[in-house]
């Protein structure tokens, strides 16, 4: 499968009294089959470059997105507007079972590339932990 997209990441993670902000850059697919859009890309480990996850966001429309990652810390998070999920997100100490409540949804994207918008909550036994927005930009390279 031929890379074919610059993606960028960012993700904006809010908790009293502090703000985290992550962003990556990569090169990755989107693919569009049917009704669910799929962007594709791997993300290496700072510490160990030959580390590696692959993930793959599947998105259905302003519905539906959800996040599967694999590797050592595999994940699967599901993003669905106006409802509420309890995902394992693994991390390098352990699962974590955790509430994820999706606020609001926006997509848009062509073969050109696009944008996609997810705000959404994190709790742990029904606790806020944190009000996150992410932001996925792909645009076409070849």
């Amino acid at each position: 499968m031929k890379n074919n997209y610059f993606i960028s990441i960012d993700g904006k993670q809010d908790f009293d009294p502090d703000d985290s902000l992550v962003s990556i850059e990569t090169i990755g697919n989107y693919i569009k089959k049917g009704d669910l859009e799929y962007i594709i890309y791997k993300e290496y480990d700072e510490e160990d470059p030959k580390k590696c996850s692959t993930s793959i966001l599947k998105i259905d429309g302003e519905k539906c997105v959800t996040h599967i990652k694999s590797g050592e810390n595999r994940t699967k998070l599901v993003l669905e507007n106006g409802k509420r999920h309890h995902c394992c997100y693994n991390t390098e100490f352990g699962c974590l079972m955790v509430g994820v409540f999706t606020d609001k949804i926006t997509s848009n994207f062509s073969d050109e590339g696009g944008e996609l918008k997810v705000n959404y909550y994190l709790d742990v036994n029904s606790n806020l932990t944190s009000v996150n927005e992410i932001t996925v930009k792909i645009r076409r390279i070849d």
